[in-house]
């Protein structure tokens, strides 16, 4: 559901904050990149000069831009959904979907990266890996460790969205229905019915004087 429509809570405030501070500090490293992929084209092209420690830089940037943007992509709700049917839905049904899919699907999944990422970095760093080609650049193990890095940050940003739709669902709609003195709940509906009054002209016409 829309991000905008979730209210916040002081974690999820302080989160959500911390996370799009790392997002925008990340938006320079694409310019680091583009920078990078122009030498590297210049020297191939113009010098006749690959350099393969260029290369390796080149996905090195993207990786991190990539693993470490998922969060403030997700915190910003600016990543790819569906949205021919979710649009449609109302913000309740959309909160339960969301709620779900977190619970279900999204918490479990970055659970077995978080998991066996670990295992990954840490065999990387116990035989001192290194780029395999010749020129390439060294400490293999440091580029391996944005994976973990970046899904655990990733985790962070959706237990700050948990804290928002479990808000919304269960806490800020009582909260909305107590405003004013009034205590609706779900479920309880309103009475609309006319309130029933009669005059004196209607009491004598029926009665009598």
């Amino acid at each position: 559901m829309r991000v905008d429509t979730l209210p916040h809570t002081y974690l999820s405030r302080r989160i959500d904050n911390f996370v799009q501070r790392i997002g925008q500090t990340l938006s320079y490293i694409w310019l680091a990149l583009l920078f990078v992929i122009v030498i590297n084209v210049l020297m191939r092209y113009l010098f006749s000069e690959g350099r393969i420690e260029l290369e390796e830089l080149q996905w090195h940037l993207y990786s991190v831009g990539f693993l470490l943007g998922m969060s403030y992509a997700y915190q910003a709700d600016v990543h790819i959904r569906v949205d021919v049917l979710h649009e449609r839905f109302s913000p309740q049904l959309r909160a339960w979907i969301e709620l779900y899919g977190i619970l279900l699907f999204l918490i479990p999944f970055i659970a077995l990266i978080l998991i066996y990422s670990v295992q990954f970095v840490s065999s990387s760093f116990g035989v001192g890996e290194v780029s395999p080609s010749p020129g390439g650049l060294p400490y293999r193990w440091a580029i391996k460790a944005i994976l973990p890095l970046g899904f655990a940050l990733l985790l962070l940003t959706v237990f700050a969205r948990l804290i928002r739709v479990w808000y919304f669902l269960f806490i800020d709609y009582e909260e909305q229905g107590n405003e004013g003195g009034a205590v609706l709940t779900k479920g309880t509906p309103k009475n609309t019915a006319a309130p029933l009054t009669t005059n004196n002209s209607q009491a004598e016409e029926i009665y009598g004087r």
